[in-house]
């Protein structure tokens, strides 16, 4: 599990290997992330948007922009936390993220953001 924690925002990350859904002969590696976010501000904030830098080990950075997390733009009160669950396709058995979300600070009106801690993706043959 890694940890960031940016301007009051605290972000924890778990990622997971999926054997069924990979298929190392095609070079498709997928996996699975979960990740919670905490307000510890003592105000409310809202999950705008997000900015994730996917990078594949011999093919480069990409970037995935968009809306939210899962179809939802969450309502962080004070000491709230949410979960979500999703995943990243790689083209390489090796790889990482790391992004940025995007808040509305529901007091202020001003736009922030918190870093998201980058986490390894590897595939687990390669640990041995």
């Amino acid at each position: 599990m890694t940890y960031i924690q940016t301007k009051g925002i605290e972000i924890l990350v778990s990622n997971w290997f999926r054997e069924d859904l990979s298929n190392e002969s095609d070079s498709n590696f997928f996996y699975n992330y979960e990740i919670t976010i905490r307000n510890r501000l003592s105000h409310s904030v809202q999950l705008l948007s997000r900015e994730w830098h996917v990078v594949h080990l011999l093919h480069g950075v990409s970037t995935v922009t968009g809306e939210g997390v899962v179809g939802e733009k969450p309502i962080l009160m004070p000491g709230e936390a949410f979960t979500y669950v999703s995943g990243c396709e790689l083209i390489n058995s090796m790889g990482k993220m790391y992004g940025k979300f995007f808040f509305k600070d529901l007091t202020s009106k001003k736009i922030f953001y918190a870093d998201i801690p980058s986490f390894n993706l590897i595939f687990p043959a390669l640990l041995n």
